[in-house]
């Protein structure tokens, strides 16, 4: 069982990860002006890029693994949003926009299963 400062530390970081998450996904809105949820793809393929690094930091032993849980579970888990991903989704396929709803689904896990294999290379350097 994880030590009491780890879940503490986790659950901190899991709410600055959300807080990072609103605050991007509001400067990307400000910025780009299209219907698409480019805010959610970057944050769900940063977030898959990030928790690839630190697991293969984690691996390599070069990150212990209570910052695993904090960095990996806490933060990335509140920074990433598969959830909000599904519902824009199914909001433009609700639309019509056929290619844009294609687009979101396949478009972001691929970008976000390269990113995730680029961060887990990465990672693994290091040993």
């Amino acid at each position: 069982m994880a030590a009491l400062w780890v879940i503490v530390a986790m659950s901190v970081a899991g709410g600055v990860g959300a807080g990072c998450r609103f605050v991007l996904d509001g400067f990307v809105k400000a910025r780009v002006r299209l219907a698409y949820p480019v805010g959610t793809t970057i944050i769900n393929v940063t977030g898959s890029f990030l928790l690839g690094l630190v697991t293969g930091l984690a691996l390599a032993h070069a990150l212990p693994s209570e910052w695993r849980l904090i960095l990996g579970t806490g933060f990335l888990g509140g920074y990433t949003t598969f959830s909000t991903a599904s519902l824009e989704t199914v909001r433009l396929a609700q639309e019509g926009r056929w290619r844009a709803s294609a687009l979101n689904a396949f478009g972001m896990l691929a970008g976000s299963l390269i990113a995730a294999a680029l961060g887990l290379w990465l990672g693994g350097l290091t040993a």
